[in-house]
């Protein structure tokens, strides 16, 4: 499935790519995605980080199973060593790779592979990939990550749309500019996308920017969520909304 089919009408079991290939890679591969396996504890844990990295980049560089052993690893710890190898995985024919690979990079931020992942997130045929690049990108504040986020916000399928909105609260926390435009899309997806997880998510990442924005922007969010806390029929996103009137100290704007 390409990104030119109705995000709208796209479940995440339904996202796929080329069924013969994925059909082999995905099915058997996918089910452990590295972003699951990100341990943000792992550095108190008193693992010898520097040899679990050292023979992580020497499986970067062998067979095509090794250097998935070897981009989990990365996908957990950092180490500046692995920026020139991970690069080109990028560019991998199996999405396992360049899934992988992006998540690698999202723990692993280099500033020589901000533009790449951007055209992954905007043109990669796979919605894996693409989700992994729209969390990824919440590590990168290069400005040019903003409107790429924002489109796939609008544009892309259920999971993609679901962590460009956790994103756009990092990339919008850069600055005042950057915040009121993604909070400009996130109070527009609250109120129209269908699917009740990127809604709770709009409401989580415009809570992170709501000291950032305008007091016209700051009132029409509460008026959106004190509408949701009241009236909305997913108990997730209602749930949500008043915990965030609840965060802005507004508590008795529902009850």
């Amino acid at each position: 499935m390409t990104k030119n089919k109705d995000p709208k009408k796209e479940s995440l079991a339904e996202i796929a790519v080329d069924p013969d290939v994925l059909a082999r890679e995905l099915a058997l591969e996918i089910e452990i995605d590295p972003l699951e396996q990100i341990d943000e504890d792992a550095f108190s844990k008193g693992f010898n980080i520097t040899q679990e990295c050292n023979e992580a980049l020497k499986m970067l560089e062998g067979n095509r199973e090794e250097r998935i052993q070897g981009l989990r690893i990365f996908c957990e710890y950092r180490d500046k060593r692995s920026f020139p190898l991970l690069l080109p995985l990028l560019d991998q024919p199996c999405p396992v790779e360049r899934m992988s690979a992006v998540y690698a990079l999202g723990r692993n931020p280099c500033p020589s592979a901000v533009k790449k992942l951007v055209s992954l997130l905007e043109t990669d045929d796979n919605a894996y990939v693409r989700r992994a690049t729209a969390w990824s990108l919440a590590n990168y504040d290069d400005q040019i990550v903003l409107q790429p986020l924002i489109s796939a916000l609008k544009n892309d399928v259920a999971a993609v749309r679901l962590w460009s909105s956790s994103s756009l609260a990092e990339i919008g926390n850069v600055s005042l500019e950057n915040a009121q435009l993604a909070a400009e899309q996130l109070l527009i997806s609250l109120k129209i996308d269908n699917e009740s997880g990127v809604r709770s998510n709009c409401i989580w990442s415009l809570c992170r920017l709501y000291e950032k924005l305008n007091n016209t922007f700051q009132e029409s969010f509460v008026d959106e969520c004190t509408k949701i806390a009241l009236f909305d029929k997913e108990p997730s996103v209602m749930e949500e909304a008043k915990t965030a009137l609840d965060s802005m100290g507004m508590q008795g704007f529902y009850n």
